[in-house]
């Protein structure tokens, strides 16, 4: 192990090189000092350029910092990335074809790295069967620059099962982060708010001769580093970067409770996103949501209306009484909403995103609370491609096909829709101009037809409608208190679902107003 000033970064990473980057939204382990380095020397030479980036989980602030570093015409050339929002400046890249675009589940990304690490021949796994990154419906090309270009997968049969092959891509450079290291090259993730796939990352380059980049905050004796702590051997090391102002997340400073270090206590709640109760047509959702949830269950919440669900379960002190999880590695703790979603305060545990996706595809969450872009009449969901730009699906794809039930949560419909509950009913002030539930959806980021086949129990609950996933589509199941079946309902789909003879009222709970 070798330290160097961050002027020297870029000598390490050649013209079409592949590189793979840890880090999550909110600045969770983003080694964005190295980022900029690269940036600035692509800016000033036109070098490095060419570059095959891999990412696993959204990382960036939706502006500078991130995946956006990279995002320049001529110094990428590929992009496989499990979730684009935190980098609009690649996704224009992406819709103007710029570069090749692939979008793969964020687990798929990381367990293919951990994969090429051992030198395995790819990742074989039946995530994404029947979704568009089954290689037989696109195979997760995102844009026609990525269509033309080479597959990432194949389908292969063992004992008469249908699997995927995510094939090896041995990368030349990882870049990942830690809080300090040792005069060995031992990375230590002691004060970060994840270990993420850090792990995995530094394995897949080393073994494919390639090179290992470690950004820290500081350099301590190994005398004063915990062993327990070392995410990264200093075997797997190359070259370490001393960058003294790195934050934790985003918001800047270290707070020890992101960490879960003994004895933290909570931070100032002005400092994060998300930690206040939903209102409005997410506090209905969220209500309707949470009533499907039961003492000692392991459930997950994925990004956006489903994190508000966590607040109500504290709200009625039944938080306790379940084991929640995210894809990032969390374990328990007060969940944080917004930019920095997939990190807690205090929780109990912190995982590898290695270890907590092979949890979820070994069936690990009871049930999933996810967001739902677009329905379809036969319970298909969009969440990776909305409007021209390149989402992805994070951990979509991994969670939704893991877990034993799951609980789609959206507005019925989008841009402009305003509502207000009055004297326990829904009021819609406004109708919003986009339908959700459309004739078929653009993408299919989770299969009707593969969990109905299994028999999974799907609902899909929006502030004025419940349907669950039959055999044959979808079934309305309740609408809202004040609500017309017809009017603001059938009349407001793309298709007509089945009615439930015994089609019933929304629990009156989650209709409160604000007060």
């Amino acid at each position: 192990m070798k330290v160097i000033q961050l002027l020297e970064c870029a000598a390490k990473v050649r013209d079409f090189d592949t590189i793979v980057v840890t880090g999550n939204g909110g600045g969770v382990l983003e080694p964005d000092e190295v980022f900029s380095a690269l940036e600035q020397s692509f800016l000033t030479t036109g070098h490095p350029r060419d570059l095959t980036v891999i990412h696993s989980l959204g990382i960036g602030d939706g502006a500078e910092r991130g995946i956006n570093r990279f995002a320049h015409k001529g110094m990428v050339r590929r992009v496989i990335g499990g979730h684009w929002s935190w980098s609009p400046r690649m996704q224009a890249l992406a819709r103007n074809n710029d570069i090749e675009a692939f979008a793969l589940p964020s687990g798929v990304i990381a367990l293919l790295m951990r994969e090429v690490g051992a030198r395995r021949p790819g990742l074989i796994t039946g995530v994404g069967l029947g979704t568009c990154y089954d290689p037989r419906n696109g195979g997760g090309a995102a844009n026609a620059a990525a269509q033309s270009a080479q597959a990432l997968s194949e389908i292969l049969v063992i004992g008469g099962q249908e699997y995927i092959r995510y094939l090896p891509i041995e990368p030349n450079v990882a870049i990942v982060r830690g809080t300090y290291c040792d005069e060995f090259g031992n990375i230590s993730c002691a004060e970060e708010a994840g270990d993420l796939d850090a792990n995995a990352l530094a394995l897949a380059a080393s073994s494919s001769g390639g090179t290992v980049l470690a950004q820290v905050r500081e350099q301590r004796q190994s005398k004063d580093n915990y062993s327990r702590l070392v995410q990264i051997p200093g075997v797997l090391v190359d070259f370490v970067i001393l960058a003294p102002n790195q934050p934790q997340t985003h918001a800047g400073g270290y707070e020890a409770s992101l960490a879960g270090l003994p004895g933290a206590s909570a931070p100032d709640p002005d400092l994060f996103d998300g930690m206040s109760s939903p209102t409005g047509m997410r506090a209905i959702i969220a209500r309707r949501a949470a009533d499907e949830i039961r003492p000692r269950q392991s459930v997950n919440f994925g990004f956006g209306i489903p994190g508000g669900i966590a607040a109500v379960l504290a709200q009625s002190d039944q938080l306790k009484d379940i084991w929640v999880t995210l894809e990032q590695g969390v374990h328990n703790g007060q969940l944080i909403d917004g930019a920095l979603f997939g990190a807690a305060i205090n929780p109990c545990a912190i995982m590898r995103s290695t270890d907590q996706f092979d949890f979820y595809s070994g069936g690990g969450a009871d049930i999933a609370f996810l967001g739902a872009g677009e329905v379809d009449k036969a319970g298909n969901v969009n969440v990776s491609k909305l409007g021209d730009d390149v989402v992805g699906p994070g951990g979509f794809v991994d969670i939704s096909q893991g877990a034993k039930a799951i609980v789609f949560c959206s507005t019925f419909e989008t841009a402009g829709l305003k509502t207000k509950v009055m004297e326990g009913n829904l009021v819609i002030d406004v109708p919003g101009r986009i339908k959700k539930f459309v004739d078929k959806v653009r993408e299919v980021t989770f299969s009707g037809a593969e969990a109905a086949a299994l028999g999974k129990s799907v609902l899909y609950v929006t502030e004025r409608a419940v349907f669950r996933l039959a055999v044959d589509g979808l079934e309305l199941i309740e609408i809202a208190p004040g609500i017309d079946l017809q009017t603001d309902v059938l009349d407001r789909m793309a298709f007509q679902p089945r009615v439930a003879k015994t089609l019933s009222i929304m629990p009156a709970h989650c209709f409160l107003d604000e007060a």
